[in-house]
Parts: structure tokens; C-alpha cells; sequence
């Protein structure tokens, strides 16, 4: 693993167990000195078809927020992807909140966007793209999976799963260890049966 990877995550906004990875992932490249490249995706998009039965309002909250980051993406560039996923989740996962619209037109305030990127939340032509992001994390991670989906130079893997994320020398710990266990070819998978839920 090179010093300063190329690493890129994949994230819908609205799973809680995707924003706490990417606490970690944040955290280890503050400490480490690179950068994540955050790409959204779908899990609307992902389980088409299928019955999600109470997921489903929740996802499709996933997609309106998608559809506003790929808006503001199209017109600012890469760099306010992270911003306004960290805007967004603050507010919906340790936040407690709901309310889809207020989330959205709050964050991209606190971003210093135009308040007019909110109207993409119900704007469909920015599924295109969505649709591409989560079809190519769907390839580099193998199926079967969900998010958090992570891509270390080239070398992509899903989770890991942790509850709270992990932060200072026990985050560098966790990924080195789990970047380590994702380059050694033919290694699939490592999991425990999860019993505690999501701590913020």
C-alpha cells in the first residue's frame, strides 16, 4: 500500500453504518495526509425491483440527496462531494433528522451553494449518473454487497461495518489491517454477527 493511496468511497447518504466508515475513512486521511474522492450511489437504485418493504422511504431520501450532490458536482466540481455528504449526514445520522428538504436546504447553506440545487432533489436526469456510480462500485466490489463500498488503489472491498468509528491510533490500526486483508488475491470475506446498533 502506497503512502499516499488512491482511495475512493461510495456512500448513500442515508445509511447510518456507510457515514460511520466514512468517519473513519476521514479520520485515517487526515492522520495519513491523502484524500478520499467521494462518489454517491443508490441503494434505491441498487435494490430495484425488490421489495424494501420500511427501507423504502428512507431510500428514496437517499436519492433525492444523491441527485442534489451530482447537481452541485456537475457545477462546482469534485470537492464539494465530501462537503456537502458530511453536511447532510451530520444532520440526518447523529442529528436525528428527517426532514429531507430542511436537510438539504441547510446543508448546502452551510456549504455556501446556491439554495436553487435543492429543486435537483426531484430532478431525474441526475439518476443517469447515480445509476453509473452504483453499477461501477457494484463491479469493483463483487455482488451481493451494499455500502460502504471503499477502493484502494484499484483494490475494492466492502465495510468495513463499525460501531462508533474508530478514531485516532485504533483507526490507523483498522486500516492498515483491512487494507492489508483486501490486497492478498482471493480474499472475500471476514464477519461477525453484528449486536449493537449504529453509535454516533
Amino acid at each position: 500500500m502506497s503512502s499516499t493511496p488512491k482511495v475512493e468511497f461510495y456512500f448513500d447518504t442515508i445509511c447510518p453504518w456507510c457515514w460511520m466508515t466514512s468517519r473513519w475513512a476521514a479520520e485515517v486521511a487526515e492522520l495519513r495526509g491523502f484524500t478520499v474522492e467521494w462518489h454517491p450511489i443508490s441503494l434505491k437504485i441498487l435494490n430495484e425491483g425488490q421489495d424494501t418493504g420500511s427501507h423504502a422511504d428512507s431510500h428514496l431520501k437517499g436519492l433525492r440527496m444523491g441527485r442534489v450532490i451530482e447537481a452541485a458536482r456537475r457545477e462546482h466540481g469534485e470537492g464539494v462531494v465530501g462537503q456537502l455528504y458530511t453536511e447532510f449526514g451530520t444532520r440526518v445520522h447523529p442529528g436525528g433528522r428527517s426532514d429531507a428538504d430542511g436537510v438539504i436546504a441547510e446543508s448546502l447553506a452551510a456549504v455556501g451553494l446556491e439554495a436553487s440545487f435543492a429543486e435537483a432533489a426531484d430532478d431525474e436526469q441526475y439518476d443517469a449518473q447515480l445509476r453509473e456510480n452504483t453499477d461501477h462500485a457494484m463491479e469493483i466490489a463483487g455482488p451481493d454487497v451494499g455500502v460502504p463500498i471503499i477502493s484502494i488503489d484499484g483494490v475494492a472491498f466492502f465495510g468495513p461495518v463499525v460501531t462508533p468509528a474508530p478514531t485516532g491510533d485504533a483507526a490507523l490500526q483498522l486500516w492498515d489491517g483491512i487494507a492489508a486483508a483486501a490486497a492478498v488475491p482471493g480474499f472475500y470475506e471476514l464477519k461477525r454477527g453484528r449486536t449493537k446498533g449504529p453509535e454516533f
